[in-house]
Order: C-alpha cells, then sequence, then structure tokens
C-alpha cells in the first residue's frame, strides 16, 4: 500500500473514531429544540460543516468538530481524547470548551473576548458550531425561546463569529446565511 493510501486510511479511521466515541458520549443527550433530535444530531453538522468547506482535506480539524463538545458535556478529560485521538485534536476541542464553572453570561461573554485569539481550527470549528445552532433555531426552536431571546442568541453568536472571521470564507457565508434565515423566522 503506498504512503499516500496509508494517510487516507489514518485519516478516515480518526474521523470514523472520533463520530463513534462523540455519538457514545453523547447517546443520552438531546438538543433543546422542540423536536428533541439526537445530540449527535449537532455534532454530525459541525463536523459536516467543516469537512465541506475545508481548503485542505484536514481530519484532525473535522474528528474534533465531532468532539468539540466532549470536554464539556461528558465525563471525559483531555488527557483521554489526547491518548485516542491525539495532540492536535485534543488541543482543538480543549480551546473552543467552555469553562461550566462559570456562571453563563460569563462563559458567553468570554467567547467573544477569546475568539479573535483562537487558532485558524478552533475559530472554524467556533463558525461551525454557531451555523450549527442556528440552523437548528430555525428547524426546531426551544420551547419557551420568544423572539426576544433567539434575537439575543442571532446576536451573540455574530460577536463570536465576527472575532473568527478571515479563516473560512465558504464556512462564514453558510453563518450568514443561517443568520438571514433564522431573522426571517423573527
Amino acid at each position: 500500500m503506498s504512503e499516500l493510501a496509508s494517510d487516507r486510511r489514518d485519516d478516515l479511521a480518526l474521523v470514523t473514531r472520533a463520530a463513534d466515541f462523540a455519538a457514545r458520549r453523547h447517546a443520552a443527550q438531546h438538543r433543546k429544540g422542540t423536536a428533541r433530535e439526537p445530540y449527535v444530531n449537532h455534532l454530525a453538522g459541525v463536523a459536516t460543516l467543516l469537512a465541506e468547506t475545508a481548503a485542505e482535506p484536514d481530519a484532525a480539524l473535522v474528528a474534533a468538530g465531532w468532539l468539540h463538545d466532549t470536554l464539556e458535556d461528558t465525563q471525559t478529560d483531555r488527557e483521554a481524547l489526547e491518548q485516542l485521538f491525539g495532540p492536535r485534536v485534543a488541543a482543538l476541542v480543549a480551546e473552543v470548551t467552555d469553562d461550566k464553572s462559570l456562571p453563563k453570561a460569563e462563559r458567553k461573554r468570554r467567547q467573544v473576548e477569546a475568539a479573535p485569539h483562537k487558532s485558524a481550527g478552533a475559530k472554524a470549528i467556533k463558525i461551525a458550531d454557531k451555523t450549527s445552532n442556528l440552523r437548528s433555531l430555525t428547524a426546531s426552536p426551544p420551547e419557551g425561546w420568544e423572539r426576544q431571546r433567539i434575537a439575543d442568541y442571532i446576536a451573540w453568536a455574530g460577536e463570536v463569529v465576527a472575532g473568527c472571521r478571515g479563516t473560512n470564507a465558504a464556512l462564514e457565508s453558510l453563518f450568514d446565511r443561517a443568520a438571514a434565515e433564522v431573522r426571517g423566522t423573527l
């Protein structure tokens, strides 16, 4: 087998193992929307956005997209991710993970402040994550979310993404389109 074929196989295996791990870790979780979609659908959406918009194939980035909420929302630590998926994937996931010990308003403020200082990969994950969230707001808004709360989310997501711009024009365009679609439902 050629070195290129071996690298491709390794890349496919990395992404597939990340998808499997994420699905198992988030198995009992659902989205907040009225459809109560399995949470793994969000992870798949983020990973797909990253895969489809990357200028060059990047298996570690797509794997990190699958795993981006694992440290934040499951009983998984960075060391486990590093052992299973390597240092780059673990670093990307850690870089986009909020400190859940902080109040929600503080976490949101920190996301806006930190966005411009993140690596290109972490910025892409943030944009993909916010795009997926906006798409979910259009398809299945959470029960009890009034127009103002949705408008506030769009504005906040826009602030985070503003700090991430300049890394992936295709992904940024998809975010803009998703934000416009949600605004159109208000």
